[in-house]
């Protein structure tokens, strides 16, 4: 395990469950887009390259190997423009707009070992997501992408990850969250960010989302040369996305998808009303008889409803997982390890997971509480992000929004509206009418 020689979470049992964490899905089954992607130039009087093949790319011989036995034939909508522009010498800067599922990690997994000099032992480049699990995810495509390039190494600068003061870091390759990379970079000296040639920032929207990390990845940003290459991904771009991906990625050339394609086509989309909570249990229960072929994800509002709906659920004796914020990383790599694993059908989840965890089994979707932000107003982001997981990879899947109140009904409306498409009533008591949606 090459790449996990500085990764120390303790026990061994706790460091496997995290090295397993997560296996990101990208092989050949990437969503088949029909977006439209458009591309703003930075200099629109240079000619678009855009690749049919990874031959075309002249990639080094060992890449090439990795990226066939990850299973990609050719590349992904995003990855035909994306890639050439990574890759060109000089390197150009990016702001790309990409949903999971594109192949969007891939692409900059490749752009960075493509840039790294296996000479040089020390950290060349930098990838900063927002959550422990993404780093890991990130990590785990390099880890298979670079499999026939041993030279080049990982080391993950996440918080479990405690190095020796004075440590002076050999890997080519550092992944982290931004608060551990900036005391990497500024109070422990173990990077120096001079020396950096590629900075990713992935999954921005998130980003910005949490309380101190908009400010950190700006601080990392600033101590990074002039010729550093910036590449900044994102699922959706509010204005609040826009200007942060800004401060960010100077002079950059920008890829976006076309606006109507943000919500996913193979997905069915319903909505149940209740009128309490038990009222939500109850439909619910009547909704998981009708699909226990599935796995399922439930997402509720505040951790105390998942802990009360995880319990009834388990009382009524359905396998259940919980997942919340307040776990310990190893508890939680471990919870959605045995989800993956199908040991339990459901999870039940807070936010803290809506994004980027890869289950391919799961084909249901349900909010139990419809996603509002910290104000109280839809969070569309966020429906996008957790329905996004059941059709994936092309396949179809269902959503099941429960609705208990005029204020959710209202909340369900503007989501209608913002993705414009029409969310039907299921009637939970007619469990016909759900197998037949389910299969």
């Amino acid at each position: 395990q090459r790449c996990h020689r500085r990764t120390n979470f303790g026990s061994p049992k706790n460091l496997s469950a995290a090295q397993s964490l997560l296996n990101k899905l990208i092989r050949s089954n990437l969503v088949n887009t029909t977006n439209q992607v458009e591309v703003l130039q930075r200099d629109p009087t240079s000619p678009l390259y855009s690749v049919k093949s990874f031959e075309e790319l002249r990639l080094k011989p060992q890449l090439l190997q990795g990226v066939y036995a990850m299973g990609f034939n050719r590349p992904s909508k995003i990855q035909e423009t994306a890639l050439p522009m990574m890759l060109a010498e000089p390197p150009q800067n990016l702001i790309a707009q990409s949903q999971s599922g594109t192949g969007k990690t891939a692409a900059f997994v490749l752009a960075m070992l493509s840039h790294v000099d296996p000479e040089n032992k020390w950290p060349q480049c930098l990838c900063v997501s927002p959550t422990y699990e993404l780093a890991l995810q990130t990590g785990k495509v390099i880890e298979q992408m670079g499999k026939f390039y041993p030279e080049v190494q990982l080391v993950y600068a996440i918080r479990g990850n405690k190095l020796e003061r004075g440590t002076k870091l050999q890997e080519q390759i550092v992944i982290g969250t931004p608060g551990t990379v900036l005391d990497w970079c500024q109070k422990l000296k173990f990077i120096d960010p001079r020396k950096i040639k590629v900075f990713v920032l992935d999954e921005a929207d998130v980003m910005i989302a949490t309380q101190g990390h908009q400010d950190q990845s700006i601080r990392i940003q600033r101590m990074l040369p002039k010729t550093c290459q910036m590449l900044l991904f994102s699922a959706t771009f509010e204005d609040t996305v826009w200007n942060f991906a800004k401060r960010i990625v100077p002079d950059p050339n920008i890829i976006k998808l076309k606006r109507e394609e943000e919500t996913l086509d193979t997905i069915k989309q319903y909505y149940v009303i209740c009128n309490s909570k038990e009222e939500k249990f109850q439909a619910l229960c009547n909704i998981y008889g009708a699909i226990t072929i599935a796995q399922a994800m439930i997402f509720c509002h505040t951790r105390k409803t998942a802990g009360w709906l995880a319990g009834e659920l388990s009382r009524e004796g359905h396998q259940v997982a919980l997942l919340s914020g307040e776990m310990q990383v190893e508890q939680r790599a471990a919870v959605i390890e045995r989800f993956r694993d199908g040991k339990e059908k459901v999870l039940v989840t807070t936010n803290v997971c809506a994004r980027g965890i890869d289950v391919e089994q799961v084909s249901v979707v349900i909010n139990f509480d419809l996603p509002v932000d910290k104000d109280g107003n839809p969070d569309n982001e966020t429906y996008l992000h957790r329905i996004g997981r059941t059709g994936r990879f092309g396949k179809r899947g269902l959503a099941i929004n429960m609705v208990d109140s005029r204020f959710s009904m209202n909340i369900l409306n503007h989501i209608e509206e913002h993705f414009n498409k029409k969310i039907e009533k299921l009637d939970t008591d007619d469990l016909d009418e759900i197998e037949k949606i389910a299969n």
